[in-house]
C-alpha cells in the first residue's frame, strides 16, 4: 500500500515546481521535508489529484487514479489553508464529508470521528468562531471521517497550542502504526521528529534524499561527526579527546561535552580508555548531530 510518483514534473509556465521526482510513502508516517519554495505543497496537490502532473505518473495504492478516479475516495487531504465553511458546526463539516462520500452510517463515523479529533464538546459551535488550532482539528476531522488509506497533511499543526499539538501527533502516529500511509510535510522540524525519522527532503522542486535519519547521517562521510558525552568530569575528559587523532575540536555544556570528529570510531575507542585512565564516570555516549534539523541542514547545503 503505497503513495507514488514517477518521473514527476509540474511547471507553472516558466517557473519549475517539481523536476524529475520519484519517491514512493509507505504505511506509517513519513515527513516531507524543505525550506519555502522547494516544491512540497505542489507534490502534495499532484498526488491527491488536486493538480494535473505536466510530466510523469502517480500510483495510489497501486492504480493510477487519472485512469481509476474510485481510488480517490481512499485518499484524504488536510491542506494548509484554512478551508473551512464558518457557518456550519464541526459536526455538520464533518457530516458533509460523510454524506459526499456516501457512507452507510454517516452519524455515527461522524461521531467517531469528532471523538478521535477531540471536538465532542463543541461539536455543534459554527467553524467561524474556531480558534485556528480547533479548525486545524476540524480539519483534520473532515478528512479523517471517511477511513482513509492515504492521508497527506500540509502544515497539519499551524494554530494549535501545545495540547492540541501533541494529541493530533499522538493521534497521527497512531494511524501510521495502523498501516496508513500518513505523509506530513511541515517546517517545524522537532514536531516532525516527534512522529518519524523516515523523512523525504526536497530542494528547489528536486528530491534531495529519502530514508531514516541516522541511516541518511551516516551516509554523509564528507561531514565531520557530532558526539556528546555526558559524565563527572567533562573538562578533564575534552582535554584528553583533544589530542585524539581525528578529532577537530571540543566545547563544553554543563556536565557534557561535545566532540567533533573526522574519525567516529577511533573516537568510539578513545572514549572509554581515556575514562579509565582518568577515572571518570562517563554516564552518556550520544550523537549530536542526528536530530532532524542537523540532516536537513546539511542536506540543503549540500543541495544549494
Amino acid at each position: 500500500m503505497t503513495a507514488e510518483a514517477i518521473g514527476l514534473s509540474k511547471w507553472f509556465g516558466q517557473k519549475v515546481a517539481l523536476s524529475d521526482v520519484t519517491v514512493s510513502f509507505g504505511p506509517g508516517v513519513t515527513g516531507l521535508l524543505g525550506p519555502n519554495g522547494a516544491g512540497k505543497t505542489t507534490l502534495l496537490r499532484v498526488l491527491t489529484g488536486l493538480q494535473v502532473p505536466s510530466q510523469g505518473q502517480v500510483r495510489l495504492l497501486g492504480v493510477d487514479p487519472r485512469v481509476d478516479r474510485s481510488v480517490y475516495s481512499k485518499v484524504a487531504m488536510v491542506p494548509e489553508d484554512e478551508a473551512v465553511y464558518p457557518d456550519l458546526s464541526a459536526r455538520d463539516f464533518m457530516t458533509l464529508k460523510a454524506s459526499l462520500a456516501r457512507l452507510d452510517e454517516p452519524a455515527a463515523a461522524v461521531d467517531r470521528t469528532l471523538e478521535l479529533v477531540g471536538l465532542v464538546d463543541v461539536a455543534d459551535r459554527k467553524l467561524g468562531g474556531f480558534s485556528k488550532g480547533m479548525k486545524q482539528r476540524a480539519k483534520v476531522g473532515a478528512a479523517l471521517v471517511t477511513g482513509p488509506e492515504v492521508l497527506v497533511l500540509d502544515e497539519p499543526l499551524n494554530g494549535a497550542d501545545p495540547v492540541q499539538r501533541a494529541h493530533l501527533i499522538d493521534l497521527f502516529v497512531r494511524l501510521g502504526g495502523q498501516g496508513v500511509v500518513v505523509i506530513v510535510s511541515s517546517h517545524v522540524l522537532v514536531e516532525v521528529e516527534r512522529m518519524t525519522h523516515q523523512v523525504v527532503a526536497m530542494v528547489d522542486g528536486r528530491l534531495a534524499a529519502t530514508g531514516d535519519l541516522a541511516a541518511l547521517r551516516a551516509s554523509m562521510t564528507d561531514k565531520p561527526r557530532q558526539v556528546r558525552v555526558t559524565c563527572d568530569r567533562p573538562r578533564d575528559l575534552a582535554q584528553a579527546l583533544l589530542g585524539v587523532e581525528g578529532v577537530n575540536g571540543v566545547s563544553l555544556n554543563g556536565n557534557s561535552c561535545e566532540v567533533t570528529t573526522a574519525d567516529p570510531s577511533r573516537l568510539a575507542h578513545s572514549i572509554p580508555t581515556s575514562a579509565r585512565d582518568l577515572g571518570i564516570r562517563v554516564f552518556e555516549v550520544a550523537p549530536a548531530d542526528e536530530s532532524m534539523e542537523s540532516v536537513f541542514r546539511y542536506l540543503v547545503e549540500a543541495a544549494t
